[in-house]
């Protein structure tokens, strides 16, 4: 069988012996982000992106393996299993080509072409493609026989044609070919259906449109896709685009690879027919749907990845930190709901206020607001981006011009915020609170720490993905689910303030265990020391191992317990203490007593230099947090509608979700702004995450408003370098000249004018914003 290990070790350029113990690790039960960081010397370094592929991958070639044994035993008990088939079989690498390999052999209802061989008419056929010098009507009333159906020599042709047809339409290597043709050549065509363009307005343009099958984007991929689902759209695949040809490429292909040049032939008509025929009927509509679905799976992916990449940046956002925050979910005529939440989070106090219409108690809403953070000392204020949003903003401006000392103020993303709000966990966390109520302690907490409290609801309901409804939703959840414990584990959590969900995050612990945590901490008080955990029902010795060190307990028995440093390890910082002439917690961030340490010096039969050279990185700054540091965007007084922007305004704003096609900016006006790709940065990028990130605050200029379709078209390439730069992303922007380089852009990714209104924007806005 496929040497698994070498196949997946080929794919991430390493060694097999590495993929040999991380598949150990992982059959043993050991969680990604542990393996990652504490089992680096069994694994020679893997890092969660390989440990993630390799879980993937692992889990496709173990299923693909045991399909192997499966034909394997199918096509041996026909008595049809040569050596060279088996070889064959044996060394396929994926589902698609083992399964050409095993079509001949699949079991299959009765067709029309062995309906003919059992009437006797194979010899017909194999006589007429054998030999082109025999007329077709001539020998095939050899072969009338009505007592077997047979009635005429034109029913015998026939017969002789559903034995060929099916016979082409199962060779593997015909099929690989027409298949890498329809690949490499091949167009995706959509059309109209008709009579349906009322109901298909929002995919206007894909009514004609054909593009090169192996270069269509995922966000077209699945607009497309949508529109058929939606039955307003037909999907085809050309293989011979804008070509006249006397006969199309992949007729020319079977007639090729089955050296049926019959030409001046006498059988020449017949046999011409039947090449037609294996294409019309077997092959084409076989392979148009087989790649129409590997297209969709290609876009999922992708779409997926996309959504994966939007929720890391999100969960990892700076934190506003353990200050004392009031949450406020806007409302118009219901009202401003109020939620005060102390350094820890937990809920201090609530109301509601009526500042809006139609009460317009805006004074009194003004010196409810001085008072309350006056009496409870906020230094944080979150305000949801809903309905609003913006005339809460102005509100809370007015009210801290009126204090010695205002709190910081955010406009902070409200997705989600009702799904908690409904959720069984808020409701056995306030089971007396009014649902919107709790909406304003979710804001407030999402200030404080995004990821502790964006845990508490399902990924997918964040809303910051391209087309997520169309896509595999088991294979989001997974994706989105390993997203989530790979950001909680690389934060860390503490085990005396954390919730439910967010300990169910934690490497190596199930939800029960965490609900006993949390039950334990309840009934006992605060964890002191590492070594309590033990006592947690259900959290055995295999739980500790995983989960110990992403938990953290401060000020606790053990400065250890407040680091990254696994309990495992702890004797090799004692070792190091002592050599150090020291205590503990005197090493720790002694950065002088720290560079004097030689990490060789400590490396052990238990522990080797990766493990020891990440100890004393992290008695460097123990616990640290690898989110960045904390910023607030300032929207633009008075620009607090769609209809109060003006062309050419500049503007700062939040980056709120990138796709492929460019990045969606909140700039405070209930509507999300469109930067296309082109308009990122002067310089040609093929990824908008080179330039930005969810989260990230920039400076935008408005290029053009569509009100009435509630479309904003932006551009982050401003003429001032200063401005250009802005963005504080994985990659900052690259300088450029104030003007515009063009030559460095493609036609297709020229600067956008007028035109920014155009296919992928149209398609941005109607689909890739939908929660």
């Amino acid at each position: 069988m496929l040497n698994i290990s070498q196949t997946i070790a080929n794919e991430l350029n390493v060694k097999a012996a590495q993929i040999d113990a991380a598949v150990r690790l992982l059959d043993d039960g050991a969680a990604v982000p542990f393996i990652a960081r504490y089992r680096k010397e069994m694994t020679s370094g893997l890092d969660d992106g390989h440990l993630r592929h390799l879980e993937q991958r692992l889990g496709y070639l173990r299923e693909l393996d045991e399909r192997k044994q499966l034909v394997l035993k199918n096509i041996a008990d026909q008595g049809k299993l040569s050596d060279s088939l088996r070889q064959q079989i044996t060394k396929v690498d994926n589902k698609t080509e083992l399964e050409d390999l095993y079509l001949p052999y699949r079991p299959k209802r009765r067709t029309k072409g062995q309906m003919a061989i059992e009437a006797g008419l194979q010899p017909l056929a194999d006589a007429l493609f054998n030999d082109w010098q025999l007329h077709p009507e001539v020998v095939s009333k050899d072969y009338i026989d009505s007592q077997k159906g047979v009635d005429d020599s034109k029913a015998a042709l026939e017969g002789a044609t559903y034995i060929l047809m099916e016979r082409f339409s199962e060779d593997a290597v015909l099929i690989q070919k027409l298949r890498r043709h329809l690949i490499n050549k091949g167009h995706i065509e959509s059309q109209l259906v008709k009579g349906k363009e009322a109901q298909a307005s929002k995919y206007k343009d894909y009514f004609q449109h054909s593009e090169k099958l192996s270069k269509v984007p995922s966000h077209r991929a699945l607009a497309m896709l949508r529109g058929r689902n939606e039955g307003v759209l037909q999907l085809s695949l050309n293989a011979d685009p804008g070509q006249e040809l006397a006969e199309p490429s992949a007729q020319a292909m079977i007639r090729e690879h089955l050296h049926l040049n019959v030409n001046n032939q006498p059988a020449a008509d017949w046999i011409n027919r039947l090449v037609r025929l294996t294409w019309r009927v077997k092959l084409s509509m076989s392979l148009e749907t087989e790649l129409l679905s590997q297209m969709r799976e290609k876009a999922e992916s992708e779409a997926i990845n996309v959504f994966a990449q939007n929720l890391k940046d999100l969960l990892m956002a700076a934190p506003g930190g353990a200050k004392v925050t009031l949450g406020i979910d806007p409302g118009i005529r219901t009202g401003c709901k109020l939620a005060i939440v102390d350094a820890t989070a937990k809920l201090l106090y609530t109301t509601t206020i009526y500042p809006h219409e139609p009460q317009k108690h805006w004074d009194k809403s003004i010196r409810t607001l001085t008072n309350l953070i006056n009496q409870y000392k906020i230094e944080l204020v979150a305000i949801g981006n809903g309905t609003g949003s913006r005339e809460t903003d102005r509100l809370c401006t007015e009210a801290f011009a009126k204090l010695d000392k205002a709190p910081a103020k955010l406009i902070v993303s409200e997705a989600g915020a009702s799904v908690y709000s409904a959720s069984e966990f808020a409701a056995n966390e306030f089971p007396e609170l009014d649902v919107s109520l709790r909406g304003a302690v979710s804001i407030a907490r999402r200030l404080q720490d995004p990821l502790a409290e964006l845990v508490k609801i399902e990924p997918k309901a964040i809303g910051v993905g391209q087309y997520q409804h169309d896509v595999s939703q088991s294979q989001l959840s997974r994706t989105l689910d390993a997203v989530v414990e790979d950001c909680v584990n690389a934060v860390g959590v503490d085990v005396n303030s954390a919730s439910m969900p967010l300990l169910n995050r934690v490497a190596g612990l199930s939800k029960t265990m965490a609900q006993n945590i949390v039950a334990y901490r309840d009934q006992y008080g605060r964890f002191d020391n590492r070594k309590q955990l033990k006592k947690v029902s259900r959290l055995g010795p295999k739980a500790f191992e995983q989960a110990a060190g992403f938990l953290r307990i401060t000020q606790g028995d053990n400065p250890l317990d407040a680091s990254a440093v696994h309990p495992e390890s702890y004797s090799v910082v004692a070792a190091m203490a002592k050599d150090a002439e020291c205590q503990i917690d005197q090493l720790m961030t002694d950065q002088q007593r720290l560079k004097q340490i030689n990490a060789s010096d400590f490396v052990s039969d238990l522990f080797g230099l990766p493990t020891v050279q990440d100890i004393i990185a992290e008695l460097d700054k123990p616990g640290r947090d690898p989110r960045p540091q904390f910023k607030t965007a300032s929207f633009k007084d008075g620009v607090e509608t769609i209809k109060d922007l003006e062309e050419n305004m500049i503007l700062e704003g939040v980056i709120s979700n990138v796709t492929n096609f460019g990045a969606f900016v909140d700039i405070g006006v209930h509507q999300d702004g469109l930067v296309h790709i082109s308009a990122l940065t002067n310089k040609f990028i093929n990824d908008p995450r080179d330039v930005v990130k969810a989260g990230d605050i920039v400076k935008v200029k408005v290029l053009e408003v569509d009100a009435p379709r509630k479309r904003i078209s932006l551009t982050m390439r401003l003429e001032d370098d200063a401005n250009s730069n802005q963005a504080h992303s994985k990659k900052s922007a690259p300088k450029t000249k104030a003007k515009p380089n063009h030559k460095n852009q493609t036609k297709k990714q020229k600067a956008p004018a007028n035109n920014m209104m155009g296919n992928a924007f149209a398609e941005a806005f109607a689909k890739a914003k939908k929660p």
